[in-house]
Formats: structure tokens, sequence, C-alpha cells
């Protein structure tokens, strides 16, 4: 049986991402492995719950195996958080990369070839030495249809799903979304939003009839800001250079900022300005709190941490060539300085999400999830 990969957050798992699943098995008879966010997810900001129940749900309406994307991933860039994704992904042996996209892979892909063309690639680095920001600069240069691909918020990821799937030789299939669309406020049937499920959950509104979840406790990010808050204010600009997306003396302004607001947000809009995205901001405020630095950033996954795993699927734990990690304790000190950086990562942001929550999860104690 050939094994198809989904790089996902199920930030929470919802009725779209079991349509998904069951639609994956059902057309290419596959094994299902699913590539989650851990604590903290793409968009820089806290998931909201933790990993574990996260993987239960995934493996409970679909999925046979839920691996960790490691933060310092997670959290970067579509193109960083892609690529390793993916390359975990050809490590277990998957022959398929699952996604769901606004437009077919067809035109998709031709967006691509547009966006890697010389001439566009010089439009874009034109515009933005006169001050546009690089998705702005993008968007004027491909020109339509390609604007339009481009300004729906799956298709960014999936343009560098099938970039990186070209480059570890797995085969991309691009599903249509079902029921709504990325940030839908409005539900649809019996689909909804993960982000208009979070508002539900945020209210205190039901949800059940869109999520099989039942979320104890949520994790938002105002829940850590004094963290946060400190880890700014005690940082000085030579490290806040170290981290990811920190260019062209971004650093200082950071610093200022820091120095003179007492909140996220005032944080966040003083220190946005045309060529920084709020999206590119809040991760860099992630990055500080986890000291995710570029380097680590650069550093290509080095090991694969198993969440959950159906019982009858063992066999899918035995394809892999990076150092796969299922007892924690064990694996943890089995591995390279340089791997046991970016594992460090993912326990800082395991403890932020216990602040977050206000309970206790040990990460050298929990168990691999079994179905």
């Amino acid at each position: 049986m050939q094994k198809a990969a989904v790089i996902c957050e199920f930030n929470p798992f919802h009725n779209g991402h079991k349509f998904l699943l069951e639609k994956i098995k059902a057309e290419y008879n596959a094994d299902v492995v699913c590539i989650m966010s851990g604590s903290f997810v793409q968009r820089g900001d806290i998931a909201i719950t933790d990993k574990y129940t996260r993987a239960e749900a995934a493996l409970q309406n679909g999925a046979d195996m839920v691996v960790e994307l490691p933060t310092v991933y997670a959290v970067a860039s579509a193109q960083i958080f892609a690529e390793n994704g993916v390359r975990i992904a050809a490590d277990l042996g998957c022959e398929l990369l699952c996604f769901g996209a606004e437009n077919s892979l067809n035109e998709l892909k031709n967006a691509l070839e547009q966006i890697d063309s010389p001439a566009v690639q010089q439009s874009v680095a034109e515009k933005m030495k006169a001050g546009a920001y690089y998705p702005k600069a993008l968007s004027e240069s491909v020109g339509e249809p390609y604007a339009e691909i481009l300004s729906k918020p799956n298709n960014i990821l999936a343009l560098e799903y099938i970039r990186a799937c070209s480059k570890f030789g797995i085969t991309p299939v691009a599903f249509p979304r079902e029921g709504v669309d990325h940030d839908d406020t409005e539900a649809v049937g019996n689909y909804a939003s993960a982000s208009a499920i979070r508002a539900m959950i945020r209210s205190g509104d039901p949800y059940d009839a869109y999520s099989p979840m039942a979320i104890e406790s949520p994790a938002f990010l105002e829940t850590i800001e004094p963290v946060i808050l400190y880890k700014l204010k005690t940082m000085d600009t030579d490290e806040l250079a170290l981290l990811p997306d920190v260019t062209e003396g971004l650093e200082n302004r950071i610093y200022d900022t820091a120095i003179r607001y007492n909140s996220i947000i005032e944080i966040s809009e003083h220190i946005k300005t045309k060529r920084y995205t709020m999206a590119r901001i809040r991760r860099i405020l992630i990055y500080a709190l986890l000291d995710i630095t570029e380097r680590l950033q650069k550093t290509p996954v080095p090991y694969i941490r198993v969440l959950g795993v159906k019982k009858d699927k063992a066999e899918l734990l035995k394809s892999h060539d990076l150092p796969l990690i299922v007892d924690v304790r064990r694996g943890y000190d089995l591995l390279d300085n340089s791997a046991k950086e970016i594992f460090n990562v993912d326990l800082k942001a395991a403890e932020a999400m216990n602040i977050a929550r206000k309970i206790s999860l040990n990460e050298f104690s929990r168990g691999v999830i079994k179905i």
C-alpha cells in the first residue's frame, strides 16, 4: 500500500480535515501520514490546544500516523515550512503529498513556472528595492491570472509544496477545498474554517457540529503575552539581529518599540511597515520567545518525532533514515548537539503551551498515542 503525506496544523481538527483524509484513502488506497505543527503554528500564533489532543483527533478520524513538524520550521515562512515538511514525508517513504488548494494542480504549476521566470524575479527585486514588500512585489510582477492565484491563502503553501515535491521526488496531489474557504467566518452545512471554529471557542459558542474535538483549556496568545514581553524587553539588538526575517536594521526598530510599548498589539503595529507584513512580525515575536535563530531555521530537519500511530500500522515506523523518536527520553539522548538544539525549541514551545493552558504536560514522559 502506498503512503500519502499531509502537512497540517489541525488548529483545530475539523470536518474539512476529516473529509480530506477520507478522500485520500478512498481515491488512492493509501496509508495517511500527517506531519503536524506542534505547539505553535505558521501564522505566528500558539495552537488552540496541545499537539497530543490534535494528533489523537486526527488518528480517530482517518490518519494512520502523526509525526511532529518541529517548531523551528512550523513557525517559518511558507518555503521553509513546506520544504522541511516534504523532507520528512520523503524520509518516511511517502509517494504522495496531498493538500487543499483553491486552484487545480496544472494552474498552480503554471503559476509557479511564471513566478520562477527570470523576468518576474528581476521585477520583484526591483520593486522590493524601491520599497515594496515581497507579497505585493510578486503579485504585481506576475500579473493576472497568477496574481489572483497568489491572493488565496492555501495556494501560497500549495506552490511551495509543489516546489519541494519536485526536489524530493514526491507526487503532489491538490484537492479542491470543500464547503468553506480558508478564513471564512460563516459555516456552510457541517463545515466551518479553523479560524471560525477558533472564534467560536474563544466566545464560548458550541462548535461540535464542525469539529470532532472537545477542547478543554484552550490556548490563546494573550495568555502568554507577559512572557513574550519579558523576552522582547530583555533582548539587545545583537540578539534580535540573529532572528529569522530580521533584516535591514529591523532589530533597531524592534528594540526601540519593545521598550516603549507594553502589549503585543501595540508593539506589532508600531514595528510594521509597508515592507513587513503583520504575519511576518508575529512570527518574529515567536522567534524571540523561543530563541529561534536564522541559523537554526536553515538547518535541515534532523529527526522525526512520532506523536501517534494506529496499532495495526506499526510498519509505518520502519521506513526512515532520519533518527526516529518514539521514546522521547531515549531518542533525545541519542541526538547529536545540532539536532538537540532543534528539539530544545520544541521543549520551550511545549512549556509555553503549558503556561497558556495552565496545565503541565511533560514532554519526556508523554508516550506515543496508539489507537
